[in-house]
């Protein structure tokens, strides 16, 4: 059979009606009425209904068509036929016509579906079919077949349309695609790599790319000016609902450019983009700091679809006699907070003295929550008798407040609890007020972030150590004035999501040593992990900068997917587990010998491999138990002591009872030592380093294979 003359399903139409044509794809729906048999015939297309009948189709081929099942790949040539009005299926494109079948191949057969797949109803006005009681691992486990759905399909092909709005969008632009290694060398820019090791060069290790930072600044030094790659990128971080480990982002860097440009360049882009997806964004894009992002919002991914914008509070309370307010003020501390207007009615007291006082915001990380609400022009709460008049007029101006409006404020000693517990605050009480819109898009750019954060190893960069800073005259040994600095960097943010971000790029040796020199890095490891980039920066390295979309979460957003996961054709799911190929797998003990990875301690084996029988090593290998020194000699004598009970249990084995214990209970691992809890186990982190989490659980290797 040839499939030169095959019609596409969807696109045929009351134009086509008398024409004989060729149909092939697959069973999605069947219908047995006795001697006739409907179907829809499903392709990439669409559906369209093919009839078999008697009256047309000779017995051999209804007979076939009463043998088909769901997911059925076959092949029908019949004539197109308009359908009586009192059939019309309104719910499919193709509802106005149908296929009277004259033959049928059956050109592979299906077992039986592990979960529906069609989404269409047979009969006009039933409802559509949707997967969403289906198990997400089980979708992802036959995910050859989930993608079969038409859903799924238009995702996918909507993604293939933002892309080419892309390319086509640069292409006008004078921008060059050009692709960067995925083998390369590991560098620090914020998260763990993932490493690929080298059979060549043994006990030596690629990087898989967490973005082509590098490469692209070199590319700009090469003179290309424009560059421009959709590039696949990994990031070996902890787990996140909508975050894989593999994505995608589109990587632009241009020459001798400022950041008006990449603001222009890509609010353009990015209208093209959700063109597709039929929302119309209106430009420019508005811009805010860092600084008002985290003061008014609590974030530095603001979602502005609705207000409940943070209000500072502390002076109106500098002289209050209210003690949890005045204790806060005397420890350096701030309040602040949020008006909520006219929701008085929807938040009663008991709602929210006992559940956001009590539980929610303290689960927020706030020790509690103030709240007064307006009621007869008056503040009415269980506190306000606390606060003299000049205060409560003070609280109602500062705050804008009406009758029907309700006030929370938090209070603590650290700003950062404050502006943090209000953030999520807000974005709770707008949930559950539903005071956020539906179908709106609300683009923001946020600029002028920290260039230096702190951590509890010292100093790191807010986004990548090549950000440019927003002035060369500092001292990078003078900690404080560091954390002053402000980076030339930029994020796009969208409805409270970052769908990417980017930066004008240092081009000068000596301010970028500086950075370097900033975050403590020595200069052998400069040379050792930079060496290669900064000898680049000596030949004529042009002013440049970009921007890095994330492409996945761009596109769940446009088809307003519920995550990322819907619009990948593969992904992984929460644990970064593939269920469909099984990976991350072991491999062979001898793929690991071929990478040298069996020894990697030289002299010192690898616990519980064949080469390396100690039995006490393989003990605490095994049950992820370290043993110091004075443990080992214990531990040792109470094995040997196993094995000889083991010999002779197998030796008097049916001729006394078993043994259950010889000796007399006690801890002979650590004897004469006080119990005391684990210094992570009081700030809550005691499975700190488990591989992997699902829900509330931590997931630890197996000790039993």
């Amino acid at each position: 059979m040839t499939y030169n003359g095959r019609s596409n399903c969807g696109y045929l139409t009351l134009a086509d009606v008398g024409r004989e044509v060729q149909v092939a794809g697959w069973v999605d729906a069947l219908r047995d009425h006795g001697e006739v048999i409907f179907i829809h015939l499903r392709d990439r297309s669409g559906i369209v209904q093919v009839v078999f009948s008697p009256e047309f189709a000779p017995p051999r081929i209804c007979e076939c068509a009463a043998s088909l099942r769901n997911e059925f790949c076959v092949a029908a040539t019949g004539r197109v036929m308009e359908r009586a009005k009192t059939t019309i299926n309104p719910s499919l494109e193709t509802g106005q016509i149908e296929i009277i079948a004259e033959d049928l191949i059956i050109l592979s057969q299906s077992e039986t579906l592990p979960f529906p797949i069609s989404e269409k109803a047979m009969v006009g006005g039933a409802g559509a079919r949707e997967a969403g009681s289906v198990a997400e691992d089980l979708r992802l486990q036959y995910r050859y077949l989930d993608l079969r759905r038409p859903s799924m399909q238009n995702y996918l092909s909507k993604r293939h349309r933002i892309y080419k709005r892309v390319r086509d969008f640069l292409d006008q632009q004078s921008f060059i695609e050009i692709e960067t290694p995925m083998l390369t060398k590991s560098t620090p820019e914020g998260a763990r790599d993932y490493l690929v090791p080298s059979r060549i060069h043994q006990r030596r290790f690629y990087a898989l790319p967490q973005s082509p930072q590098l490469f692209k600044q070199l590319l700009m030094i090469s003179g290309f000016e424009r560059y421009y790659q959709i590039v696949r990128c990994f990031r070996d971080e902890d787990l996140r609902p909508n975050r894989q480990p593999e994505f995608t982002q589109l990587d632009i860097e241009s020459s001798f450019i400022d950041e008006e440009f990449i603001y222009e360049l890509v609010e353009e882009l990015t209208v093209r983009m959700f063109e597709v997806g039929g929302i119309s964004l209106s430009r420019p894009f508005p811009r805010m700091t860092y600084q008002e992002a985290m003061d008014t919002t609590g974030s530095d991914r603001p979602d502005l679809r609705f207000g409940l914008r943070i209000v500072e509070a502390t002076d109106i309370f500098r002289d209050t006699t209210y003690g949890i307010f005045k204790q806060v003020l005397l420890r350096g501390g701030c309040i602040r907070g949020i008006a909520i207007k006219g929701h008085s009615e929807n938040l009663s007291k008991n709602v929210l003295q006992n559940e956001y006082a009590k539980e929610i915001v303290p689960g927020f990380g706030a020790k509690g929550m103030t709240w007064m609400r307006v009621l007869d022009t008056r503040l009415e709460s269980n506190i306000v008798q606390f606060f003299h008049k000049d205060e409560q007029r003070a609280i109602i101006e500062r705050f804008g407040a009406e009758n029907g409006d309700v006030i929370m404020m938090i209070a603590d000693a650290s700003r950062a609890v404050v502006i943090s517990a209000l953030g999520q605050l807000r974005l709770h009480v707008a949930g559950r007020l539903g005071l956020i819109p539906v179908n709106e898009y609300r683009p923001v750019w946020i600029t002028d972030f920290p260039l230096f954060q702190t951590t509890e190893e010292g100093i790191t960069s807010s986004h990548h150590p090549f950000t440019a800073p927003d002035r060369i005259d500092f001292d990078p040994t003078d900690r404080e004035a560091l954390f002053k600095l402000r980076s030339r960097a930029y994020d796009l943010v969208v409805n409270g999501e970052e769908l990417g971000g980017g930066s004008i790029r240092i081009n000068d040796r000596n301010l970028q040593h500086k950075i370097f020199k900033a975050l403590g890095l020595s200069d052998s490891e400069v040379e050792e992990k930079f060496g290669f980039f900064l000898r680049a920066l000596d030949y004529g390295a042009p002013p440049h900068g970009g921007i890095a979309l994330g492409m996945d979460r761009i596109v769940s957003m446009i088809l307003n997917t519920s995550s990322i996961r819907e619009v990948i054709a593969f992904p992984k799911n929460r644990s970064a587990f593939c269920p469909l190929t099984q990976a991350p797998s072991p491999v062979a003990h001898k793929q690991l010998a071929e990478l040298g990875l069996l020894n990697l301690g030289g002299e010192k084996q690898l616990a519980g491999t064949e080469e390396h029988r100690d039995l006490t090593d393989v003990l605490s290998f095994v049950s992820r138990i370290a043993l110091n020194d004075k443990e080992r000699p214990a531990v040792a004598a109470a094995l040997k002591e196993a094995a000889r009970l083991a010999g002779l249990v197998k030796e008097r084995a049916g001729k006394e009872d078993p043994i259950f214990s010889v000796l007399r209970l006690a801890n002979r691992t650590r004897q004469n030592a006080t119990g005391k809890p684990s210094p992570l186990a009081e700030k809550g982190e005691l499975f700190k380093n488990a591989p992997a989490m699902k829900g509330h659980f931590f997931k630890v290797a197996s000790i039993l294979e």
